[in-house]
Parts: C-alpha cells; structure tokens; sequence
C-alpha cells in the first residue's frame, strides 16, 4: 500500500485550510504526512499550520513562497520536494476530505496509473455554515443530503456513492479532461519523472491539465475515482482570468506535441537540501 504525502495548496484563507485540516485529522486511515502549499500567505495561516502542528495525528509541514501572483504550480513543487511519501495526494484548500478519503485513494493506486477524484461544490450558504463550524456534511446521513440537494446547497448527489475498484475506472485511460488537481492522487516516481508541475503556468488555469497531459505522454495513464473519492468544495468568487489565454497557448502545444513531457522548471529545482522555505 502507498505511503501517502497530502499536498494542499493554499493562499490567504485560513478559515478554509483549518476545516480542511481538520477533514484530513478525522481520516479513518491517516496519511504519513501533510504539506501544506502556501503560496504566499500571511502569519494568519502559519498560526492555523503551527496549530495543527500540536493536534493533527500526523505531521504537519509548512512549505511557503513569496506572494508574487498566483504560482500554484510553484508552491505544489517545493511542497512536494519536502515530501516523503511514495505517493502524493494534491488537494485545493478549499476542498473538505470525508473520512474515508485516504483509504479510498490507496485502495485504488495502481502502479503506472495517476488517480484523478472528482468534487461536490457547496453553495455559498452552506459553505458559510462549514466554515463557522456550524455544519458538518461529511458526517451527514442520506437525508441530509437529499433535503441539501432539495434546497440547492449542493449541486450533485451521485459522486457520493461508494464504489470498489473495477475495469470501468480504466475507460478513459487517455483523457486529460476534468482531472483536476484539487483531487488527485500520483505516485511520486511518475511525478518526478515529467518533473512535477510546469512554472511556465501563472495566473489561473490548466497547469494541472498540463501536467496530466505530460504524465500520459510519459505512459503514466488516468484511473477514474469517481464514486469513491469526492471532496466537499467550498464556494467562493472566482480567481482572476487575466493569464488564462497564454496559458492555454502553452497547454494547446502539450497537447500537439510541441513541449517536452518533461518541464523545463519544475520540481527539480527544489530537490536539493535547503531549497524550500520549511516552516
């Protein structure tokens, strides 16, 4: 079984990261770790981290680099140059793990496979209620969640079904669309085979399309986790779009063929001792 290093990334919302560490602390298999990404954030999160540090029933890390725009790509490299596990599990910080999250990706990872999850988005009341600690619906029973669905607070029930693992989860072994890496689960050697995430990707979108494209060319194919591995995505207004089009310029070109599977600046960089800040 995989030795699981959970990555969540995270900027300037310690509210959400502390519910979503606190979702990892009630897992009913625990990870060997969690890294916490930060890209940039203030001493508010790194007291949220500290925090977790003397609760959480696994090591807590605190990865973080300079705010600088939006470099998510960046903070998953150095988070997971810190990691020890042969197994990385990305996570979004705004996206909550049921309890048996971690047991589920490891019962699914296969070797040559990447695991991609999938996510239930909450509204924004309901998401207002998960983060003053006033709703809990990873703990909900069945009618909890048909009365959410009724009144609009969520907007799907099936990936809440539990599912084993079967040869249906390999039918779209060659797809790159809807893995995101809010929910997904890659084996370390596959990761720094394409090395990790590409740097060339600021501002929002696709450098977790990009990365899933490299890994398929480098014969690492896609395993389905849906009805298994859902996340709880909390609401909020969208990021700022303003790089997206040369963004999906650079992923166009991964996808013809025209960039080397392998990034030019990826997580390489951070592998030698002392090359990520570690708080």
């Amino acid at each position: 079984m995989p030795a699981v290093s959970v990555i969540v990334v995270t900027y300037q919302w310690p509210k959400a990261l502390e519910r979503v560490l606190a979702s990892l602390a009630r897992q009913e298999v625990p990870p060997l770790e969690v890294i916490v990404a930060d890209d940039g954030s203030g001493p508010e999160t790194a007291d949220v981290v500290r925090s977790w540090q003397s609760l959480a029933p696994f090591p807590v890390h605190h990865v973080w680099q300079a705010d600088n725009g939006f470099r998510a790509a960046g903070a998953r490299n150095r988070a997971a140059a810190r990691a020890s596990g042969n197994y990385f599990l990305f996570l979004d910080g705004d996206c909550l793990a049921f309890p048996d999250f971690i047991a589920r990706h490891r019962m699914l990872a296969e070797s040559g496979w990447f695991l991609a999850g999938n996510r239930v988005l909450m509204n924004k009341a309901l998401s207002t209620r998960v983060l003053d600690g006033k709703a809990e619906p990873a703990g909900w029973k069945l009618s909890h969640w048909l009365s959410a669905r009724f009144r609009g607070e969520v907007n799907r029930l099936l990936p809440l079904l539990r599912v084993g693992d079967a040869n249906w989860r390999k039918r779209r072994a060659g797809k790159w669309q809807g893995a995101r890496s809010c929910n997904l689960g890659i084996w370390k050697d596959d990761f720094l085979r394409v090395n990790g995430f590409d740097e060339s990707y600021q501002g929002w979108g696709h450098e977790d399309a990009d990365l899933v494209v490299r890994l398929m060319a480098g014969g690492c194919m896609r395993k389905d986790g849906h009805y298994a591995v859902p996340v709880l995505h909390l609401w909020h207004r969208e990021h700022s779009r303003d790089l997206e089009p040369e963004n999906v310029k650079r992923l166009e070109d991964a996808l013809a063929g025209r960039r080397n599977p392998v990034a030019e600046r990826g997580v390489r960089q951070y592998l030698d001792e002392g090359k990520q800040i570690d708080g």
